[in-house]
């Protein structure tokens, strides 16, 4: 597998992860107009558009994060 810092590219409140077939595995730290409170969108994204969405409330960003790692670690995922 190619190298982690040729796959994913993070910026000031923008990261993504390159996927095959010209997909993006966007994460983007949003504000809410409407409630007017912040919150972290992971995106499926191609051609500028998204496909599929899941908002995230910051204070979990973390656990996520380690959750996953823990997962790939028990599961044998590189």
């Amino acid at each position: 597998m190619a190298d982690n810092e040729e796959i994913v590219d993070i910026g000031e409140n923008y990261g993504e992860i390159k996927m095959g077939a010209g997909w993006f595995l966007t994460i983007t730290l949003a504000t809410s107009e409407r409630y007017e409170n912040e919150y972290i969108e992971i995106a499926k994204e191609r051609g500028g558009q998204k496909k599929s969405r899941f908002n995230l409330n910051p204070k979990y960003t973390r656990v996520l994060g380690e959750a996953l790692i823990k997962f790939a670690d028990e599961n044998g995922l590189e």
